[in-house]
């Protein structure tokens, strides 16, 4: 069976991760919170995927301060729902969200973070508000 999952990266106390955690569990949907010591291992294996192994690595860097969600097992329409619940519960944007694909599913947190965020920045180079 394909849970549905989210990992939860720098979202751990204040009203918008309280407002988060209330939709997942709305939605019924699994959640975790990645600790900073985890950055190492794949993302597939803390989205829950037994099939990729851990890393056995423990990280000791300073990581990353940018909010992150990662999703595993959600269908289309059911990541439509929940980021018309987010909005809904007038939670401010994550800007850095990703979906655990087969690409990138042994990729680290870290990996995940770079990749993410310069998709992020080239997306709005240029834009000023």
């Amino acid at each position: 069976m394909n849970f549905e999952t989210v990992l939860l990266y720098n979202l751990d106390e204040g009203e918008k991760a309280r407002k988060i955690k209330m939709v997942l569990l709305k939605m019924k949907v699994k959640m975790k919170k990645v600790s900073t010591e985890q950055y190492l291992e794949p993302v597939g294996f803390l989205a829950g995927n037994k099939e990729i192994p851990s890393s056995g690595n423990i990280y000791e860097g300073e990581g990353f301060s940018e909010e992150m969600l990662v999703m595993k097992g959600f269908t289309s329409s059911r990541i439509d729902l929940l980021l018309k619940e987010f909005r809904k519960a007038g939670i401010a944007k994550v800007n850095l969200k990703a979906i655990v694909t087969e690409y990138n599913q042994n990729w680290t947190s870290l990996q995940l973070y770079r990749e993410l965020k310069e998709e992020h920045e080239k997306m709005n180079a240029g834009q000023t508000l």
